[in-house]
Formats: C-alpha cells, structure tokens, sequence
C-alpha cells in the first residue's frame, strides 16, 4: 500500500501542472480582429462585404460615385479624414477606412450587402 502512495502523488502533480500550463500551451491568434456573434471575424466579415460590394477589386471606378474595394463615396470617404479617392487609395487604406467607419457606424453604410452576407 506504501508504494501506491508515491505513484497517486506523482499522478496528482501531473495533473496539476498540466492544468496550470494548460491556458499556456492554447494557440495564440495574431491581430485585434473581434468575433462576431457567428464566430466570424471582422477581417473576414469585411472580405464578404468587400466581395459583395466590388467582387475584391480594389481598383474599381465604374462612374456610379462610388470608388475602391468597399464603394466609398467621396463624402464619406473624405469625412474619414481621406484625400484623394478611395480606389486610388492602397488596399491597407481602403481597408483602414472600413474599420473606422464600421467602429462609428456598424454595417449601416453598406445595408444591400450587409442584409445579404447577414452581417451584424
């Protein structure tokens, strides 16, 4: 019985450590994107919109007065505190610009898209 005793002790601080270095060894995610309520991430919430609003063309003018990846009017564009247009803009920009406008406005600016990639 004696000898059962060190084994039961060995079992209790393997235990023990292996739940306080637990929380440690869970991978890490890079970046300050949230989870929204389904789990999905902003940066890939803003890839859906980007797809619906512009089919990820970055570049894009078509002449309607909306500019870039996410279909940026000028005012709203340059109320953001932008110059020039927006599809002019680099993708990080164009990027930025989104969420700062989706941290002071939610999805509202883009409600065909946001509806119909059910983003809230």
């Amino acid at each position: 019985m004696g000898s059962t005793t060190p084994l039961r002790a060995l079992a209790r601080l393997t235990i023990v450590t292996a739940t306080a270095l637990a929380p440690a060894l869970l991978p890490i995610t890079a970046g300050t994107a949230t989870a929204g309520a389904d789990g999905d991430t902003l940066a890939r919430q803003m890839y859906r919109l980007r797809v619906c609003e512009s089919s990820d063309r970055y570049h894009i003018d078509t002449g309607n007065g909306y500019y870039g990846a996410y279909q940026f009017n000028l005012r709203t564009w340059r109320g953001l505190g932008y110059h020039g247009y927006p599809h002019r803009a680099p993708k990080t920009t164009q990027d930025a610009a989104t969420e700062k406008l989706h941290n002071q406005r939610g999805w509202r600016p883009w409600p065909t898209c946001a509806r119909r990639e059910h983003l809230h």
